[in-house]
């Protein structure tokens, strides 16, 4: 009598976490550009998704922002299971975590107003712009830190491609933050930093995918069947 196959529970969890960092930044972006659309005085070339929250829909953008950094949580969760070594995978946990949580800090604090954002506004400097920046700071240093981290891994594992495009994006995403940042009332910066949004977001994907391919398929027996 042939005996069913032992469901891998902790592998079905791991894989659903990894899943959230791929759905993560298609989220945050469709979300912020549908929502900018409908702001007729947001111009993609001058101004920062986050200025969106200083809009009487600026609500939107704060869940936005807190689901996205929710989901990216849930994903450092999922790598820090399916990565092998305890001190590189409680490493990798800590750091994508970190910046899941910068997320929730950035929409939590609305950013200060720039000159010309909501029409007539004057730039100021507030403690929750503070904040605000110093989470977007933090954050992206986390990621890129993370993206190095991670290809430690690939290198260990013999992908010499996901080293050098793991390397590649978190110079681009220290890069694309410390050019916005300083250039951020100039188009330029504006277009850095969303550089830097779009390439973290798809290193993130582009990792959880490939820590995802490494779980071994909860149902043991469409495994062998697969291979």
């Amino acid at each position: 009598m042939a005996t069913s196959p032992t469901f891998n529970t902790r592998a079905a969890i791991t894989r659903s976490m990894l899943g959230w960092g791929i759905v993560a930044g298609p989220f945050y972006i469709f979300v912020g550009v549908v929502h900018a659309l409908l702001r007729p005085e947001f111009e993609f070339s001058q101004h920062a998704l986050s200025l969106l929250m200083l809009t009487e829909t600026g609500w939107i953008q704060r869940i936005n922002l807190i689901l996205a950094g929710i989901m990216v949580i849930f994903a450092a969760w999922g790598m820090g299971r399916s990565v092998e070594g305890p001190a590189r995978a409680r490493t990798l946990l800590i750091l994508i975590a970190a910046y899941g949580a910068s997320l929730i800090g950035g929409g939590l604090f609305p950013p200060d107003a720039v000159e010309g954002f909501l029409p007539g506004a004057e730039a100021a400097v507030s403690t929750s712009g503070i904040l605000h920046l110093a989470f977007g700071g933090i954050g992206f240093l986390m990621l890129a830190a993370a993206a190095v981290v991670f290809s430690s891994w690939c290198q260990s594992r013999e992908s010499g491609r996901g080293r050098l495009l793991s390397i590649l994006a978190g110079l681009v995403v220290t890069l694309g933050f410390v050019g916005g940042a300083t250039l951020s009332t100039m188009p330029a910066g504006v277009l850095l930093l969303w550089i830097a949004v779009v390439m973290g977001f798809v290193w993130l994907a582009g990792a959880s995918l490939y820590a995802y391919r490494t779980v071994p398929h909860p149902d043991g027996d469409r495994t062998a069947k697969e291979s």
